[in-house]
Formats: C-alpha cells, structure tokens, sequence
C-alpha cells in the first residue's frame, strides 16, 4: 500500500494495492501491522455503512471527549471526503483536507481523533464505510455547521440534501467542549 502524507500531516491518504486481471480484482483493505507501521494503530472496534443520494451532505461530525478516529471508504460511487482539524490549540486549526474517494480509486482517508468529518456525494448514490476506533457514543456527538465560511470548504455541491441536526449544527467558533491538542 501507498501512503500519502495531507497538508495535515495525521491526516493520511491511503491508496492500497490492488491486484486485478480478466476476472476482477483483489485488495487487501486493512491489515493491522501495515496500518500500525503508518500511526494507524489504535484497534478498530466498530465498522459503520451508509448509503446516501446525489447531492447528500453528511457532517461535519467527531466526539468528544471520547474521541473516534476513522478510516474511511466508499465502495461504491463518489464522494468528497472531508477532515477538519478542531483540537482547540492546534497549530492547523480550522484547516481541512478534502480528497475524492470513489469505488475507482479505492482511495481511504485516515480521519485521526479530534478531527470533525463529513463527506458529500458526487456521484448518483455512494456506499460508504468506515472503521472506527471507538463506539458510537450520541451523548459526545458535536456537530459543526457544514458550510461554515471560517471553513472555506468547497463541497462540490450547489443545493445540498442535510439532515435536521447538520442543518442546524452551530459555526465552529461557537462549539463548545472541542478536543484539546495534544490530549486525544
């Protein structure tokens, strides 16, 4: 597998190997002492899917304080991914990669622990998975409105399809109890 350091330097794009022929292919999506050998060491604990339409924006989402780093993957369709670096403290604080990651590309992004996460679909439909290495806990769920122009994120979609919670999640600068740098 290939690793690729973001701007954002724990923020890691990974692009596993792919063998391929006549009859399809093969990939080998995670293996503990490959992953570990780049800092993705933590055990996974629980492995998450969504289906979502064109046009679908889902987050910005994280926890805390128990924190969920994840590593993410669409297995089929087109998404632009998204990882935004809210540790209060943090020298990129604010900042955020976006990545496409597509059934094509087979691309994964390494979402580290106190980074918020969203993705939007590009394509007609998108399966996406990830792998977390925490629970789902709704009592540490923070949201971040998707469009904060602090942000200045380019989602690639004009009129967006958001739930309730993303619609009316609060500007960054207003969210309180954000992860501490250095401390998840």
């Amino acid at each position: 597998m290939r690793v690729v350091v973001t701007e954002l330097n724990e923020v890691l794009i990974v692009e596993p190997q792919l063998f391929g022929d006549q009859r399809g292919f093969f990939l080998e999506s995670y293996q503990l002492k490959r992953y570990a050998e780049h800092g993705i060491a933590r055990p996974f604990v629980q492995d998450n899917l969504s289906r979502s339409g064109c046009g679908v924006v889902r987050g910005l989402h994280l926890q805390n304080p128990l924190t969920q780093g994840k590593l993410v993957s669409v297995l089929k369709g087109r998404v632009l991914d998204v990882a935004v670096d809210v540790r209060l403290g943090s020298p990129t604080f604010g900042r955020h990669v976006a990545v496409e990651l597509s059934d094509e590309n087979r691309r994964q992004l390494w979402v580290p622990r106190g980074f918020a996460h969203g993705f939007a679909v590009l394509s007609e439909a998108a399966d996406f998975f990830y792998k977390c290495d925490e629970y789902y806990s709704p009592k540490d769920e923070i949201a971040v409105r998707w469009n904060d122009p602090a942000l200045g994120i380019d989602w690639k979609v004009a009129s967006p399809a958001l739930s309730a919670k993303d619609a009316a999640a609060p500007l960054l600068a207003d969210v309180k109890n954000l992860p501490l740098y250095g401390q998840v």
